[in-house]
């Protein structure tokens, strides 16, 4: 897809870089948050209306915007509403593919290419083809790729379609409170490592860096005498967080260049991360080996050799964190989602899990 000469568009979201171009020389990084924002909501009112089976799930899972929608459909235990559909790590600049699934395509889309049901959508569909995005089964066509939205609605629209001890992710008492944070942590962290990776100006990363870490240590202190981000329970704002930490050491740290120190060395980030990583819902969505591909791979400008690190050492992710001595109460008043369905088990060889 094409860019603006002011954005450096990025595979995950928004656009895919032009032949594996992912930064402009002499630009600070700026993400395009252009998104198709019809929503799939319990009164229909974008001509979309919530109705389990009819809507896929896309959501390629070395993606980060992409596996925050995989966590919280499996925490709310949304599966038999609302398929999923998971395209392999690498692509090039037209689109995700369906690689991992028999013959290439997409068992229910019948697609080889998320392209494909974004331009039934738009024929001229002119910016990237991102992931997440919900696809109407009706019609092959893209309803909406805005990843914001996604989750907060998967929590509140379909709520008729969770399952019995679904925790509650958006508590109205923290709504506020959530909003506030997950703006920081996606300015700052989110986004921020992406600024660091995709700087085209030794002073663009230079500032992009310093923001990032002062964003880490200020979550690192919070972090140091509370279990969650905000209140006593998981929220929205500790699926948008995770999905960036358990990406650090793998590819930000050397990748994208965020180096001060690794995750492993900052004590209650790297504890939270793990408390959530051994949390049914999070860890179990979490491909290794795919984010590495993705990312050594497919950023050919960053990464020209396109060789994948076999490092670092992931048995860390299971070792004894110690967080519960914090409290809390990781569901709520709600339980764990229970055993990940056979087909979307993630490959034991690809991740540690506890």
């Amino acid at each position: 897809m094409s860019s603006t000469p002011e954005t450096a568009q990025t595979s995950e979201n928004p656009e895919h870089g032009e032949g594996g171009k992912y930064s402009v020389k002499g630009k600070e990084y700026t993400r395009d948050t252009r998104y198709i924002t019809t929503r799939v909501t319990a009164d229909g009112r974008d001509g979309f209306p919530v109705e389990p089976g009819r809507y896929r799930l896309v959501a390629a899972r070395a993606c980060p915007w992409a596996n925050r929608s995989i966590i919280v459909r499996r925490l709310l235990g949304l599966e038999d509403a609302i398929s999923l559909g998971l395209p392999g790590p690498t692509h090039d600049a037209r689109s995700w593919t369906f690689d991992l699934d028999p013959g290439g395509r997409d068992p229910v889309l019948g697609i080889e290419r998320l392209q494909e049901a974004y331009f039934k959508r738009d024929p001229d569909y002119p910016r990237g083809i991102t992931v997440p995005a919900i696809v109407d089964t009706t019609t092959g066509a893209v309803v909406t790729n805005d990843f914001a939205q996604i989750t907060l609605d998967l929590s509140t629209e379909w709520r008729r379609f969770h399952r019995e001890g679904a925790p509650d992710l958006l508590p109205e008492a923290h709504r506020e409170e959530i909003e506030e944070v997950n703006q920081r942590v996606f300015t700052e962290v989110n986004n921020g490592v992406y600024r660091c990776g995709f700087a085209g100006s030794q002073r663009a990363y230079d500032e992009a860096y310093a923001r990032l870490w002062t964003a880490l240590d200020w979550l690192e202190e919070r972090l140091s005498g509370r279990r969650y981000l905000v209140g006593d329970t998981i929220t929205e704002a500790d699926v948008r967080l995770f999905t960036t930490l358990v990406r650090f050491d793998p590819v930000y740290h050397g990748h994208f260049k965020c180096n001060r120190n690794k995750l492993d060395q900052m004590p209650a980030l790297w504890g939270y991360a793990r408390d959530l990583f051994q949390t049914p819902g999070f860890g179990d969505t979490v491909d290794f080996w795919q984010i590495k591909q993705h990312y050594y791979v497919v950023h050919e400008d960053i990464n020209p050799s396109g060789i994948v690190p076999l490092g670092p050492d992931l048995s860390g992710w299971v070792t004894p964190h110690g967080r519960e001595a914090l409290g809390g109460r990781p569901f709520g008043d709600g339980t764990p989602p229970g055993p990940v369905r056979e087909a979307e088990r993630v490959d034991p060889t690809h991740t540690p899990l506890p």
